[in-house]
């Protein structure tokens, strides 16, 4: 069975990815039960640091989380590398964390790359984009400030409009 393709509709533009439900089951079921529910739409990328990643999936503007379901299972081990273009699960410093946030690499972060259990843990690549690379660098130039206690918030919001399954 094909793998799931995945459009984010952002205030920058498109966003198209392949999920690897093949390569981490757990990771990609629980980002795409998020994209049915519509729990994306109207979110805003809080995080973004260039040379490094564009965070979203749990904040709406003004900055106010969501409640997300249970966290999951870390599968970094099962993944591909998390290279310029790939997105990954965010989560807290335990490995099992990650619920509805992700992050989606403008670089290769192998610092981020699974080396072992623990600290190593690493994040868990889930999906790749296949168009709208342009868009991930226009996002990546967005002027950014301090929204306390966060660093790295765009001044304009980024604004996750709709994720549709295609």
């Amino acid at each position: 069975m094909p793998n799931s393709t995945v459009k984010f509709i952002t205030s920058a533009g498109e966003i198209t990815m392949e999920v690897f439900e093949d390569r981490t089951p757990v990771t990609a079921a629980n980002f795409l039960d998020y994209v049915r529910s519509g729990f994306y739409d109207g979110t805003i990328f809080h995080r973004v640091i260039p040379g490094f990643v564009a965070q979203g999936g749990g904040f709406v503007p003004g900055m106010e989380q969501k409640k997300t379901k249970a966290p999951i299972v870390n599968e970094a081990a099962k993944g591909p590398s998390n290279a310029r273009g790939t997105l990954s699960m965010a989560r807290t410093p335990h490995p099992d964390s990650a619920t509805s946030q992700f992050f989606i690499n403008f670089v290769d972060n192998k610092s981020l790359d699974y080396r072992g259990p623990g600290p190593g843990a690493g994040y868990c690549v889930f999906a790749k984009v296949t168009d709208g690379m342009d868009v991930v660098d226009a996002m990546a130039k967005a002027a950014t400030g301090r929204r306390p206690p966060h660093d790295d918030v765009p001044k304009e919001d980024i604004v996750l409009i709709a994720a549709k399954i295609l």
